[in-house]
């Protein structure tokens, strides 16, 4: 059932030492961009990282990033401002929760690291100055089950007007 899907997603930070086949990458991308955007200009493109070198320069950045490390993929989504002006940045979350979401419907565990703040990412994947890293991925099989954090309450959330 899809809402088993949404409440048993975890962040998983530790991984199997297995590769990501190529076909569950495709997949996980072919479901993700059917994720909504403004006017849908899907201002997004994902760099698959597999090359240990760049994973591990990838999880030096910020102590936040260190599943990177031990991550057999990494999935970066990319947007470009020009093609969704005011709302590339939310487009690129939406499009990343999508992926995520596909990631996890498909056995695959991940993570998401966030790459706003550091230019050191964009610098590492070359990613050109007229596109924006929104996110990090660190993807691959648990090697972990986290029990569900703690949430806030329906009531502390919800305003009825």
């Amino acid at each position: 059932m899809a809402v088993d899907l949404l409440l048993s997603r975890r962040s998983i930070r530790v991984f199997q030492d297995r590769d990501v086949p190529e076909d569950l990458v495709r997949r996980a991308v072919e479901i993700a961009r059917h994720a909504p955007s403004s006017r849908n200009r899907q201002p997004w493109r994902v760099i698959a990282v597999k090359d240990r070198r760049i994973l591990k320069e990838l999880a030096g950045v910020t102590p936040g990033a260190r599943p990177l490390a031990s991550a057999p993929l990494a999935l970066c989504v990319v947007v470009r401002p020009e093609v969704s002006p005011t709302t590339y940045l939310l487009d690129g979350a939406i499009f990343t929760t999508y992926l995520w979401l596909a990631l996890h419907a498909l056995g695959l565990g991940a993570v998401w690291i966030n790459t706003l703040r550091w230019p050191r990412y964009s610098e590492i994947l070359t990613i050109p100055p007229d596109e924006v890293l929104v996110a990090a991925l660190a993807v691959g099989y648990p090697a972990e089950h986290p029990p569900p954090r703690p949430r806030k309450s329906v009531e502390e959330i919800l305003t009825w007007l």
